[in-house]
């Protein structure tokens, strides 16, 4: 059997302290995974509304109808998983990188969409409002853009952090491995099973 490192033996008689950026990349998490639970429910919950919404963007063909009923049926319950698994702390940088990149498609989708009614129905941009199909209803578009911005920010902010607290796949499994790697920043580059028994 092989001895614990010396510094995961005090690793493991540290009680682990909660930093600035524990705290802000928990914050993130929560916050992102609250609410893409929130619309991805709302959107599964009215697959016909969502439908319609993806009508109205006109880029997806309607013929034949299974692709664009695919994406209405199986979009929702992709952010409702990616919410959880944010909550739970579970792949959280490939759910952080998956909804950064949905963010981004969909700000793109909504801010062609408005520049369209912009020039075409000569309304100012400011004033553009529909339902963007996000699941919280009709939008203005001046609201809905810097919000997807800043959910993008928060998306990034946990996507480069290497805080994993409270996370089903750090602490809560091998805390000692996850306070060991908080305590010595050369913990990473050596092996593992210098602090766990054979």
């Amino acid at each position: 059997m092989t001895a614990p490192a010396p510094h995961a033996l005090e690793a493991r008689d540290r009680k682990p302290s909660w930093t600035g950026r524990d705290l802000l990349v928990l914050g993130a998490r929560l916050a992102l995974g609250t609410l893409f639970i929130y619309m991805g429910m709302n959107k599964a919950l009215e697959p016909i509304d969502f439908l319609k919404a993806i009508r109205e963007y006109r880029m997806i063909p309607e013929q034949p109808p299974l692709l664009i009923n695919l994406i209405a049926a199986l979009l929702p319950w992709i952010e409702v998983t990616c919410g959880v698994l944010l909550v739970l702390g579970i792949a959280v940088r490939g759910n952080a990188l998956l909804l950064l990149v949905m963010l981004v498609a969909f700000t793109i989708i909504v801010t062609l969409r408005a520049l369209h009614i912009y020039h075409t129905e000569n309304i100012p941009f400011c004033a553009i409002k529909f339902d963007c199909g996000c699941g919280t209803g009709e939008e203005w578009i001046c609201h809905k853009i810097p919000q997807n911005l800043g959910l993008s920010a928060l998306s990034l902010v946990v996507l480069f952090s290497r805080s994993r607290r409270w996370c089903l796949r750090g602490e809560l499994f091998r805390p000692e491995e996850c306070t060991a790697r908080t305590a010595d920043p050369n913990f990473e580059h050596q092996a593992i099973t210098s602090a766990w028994p054979d």
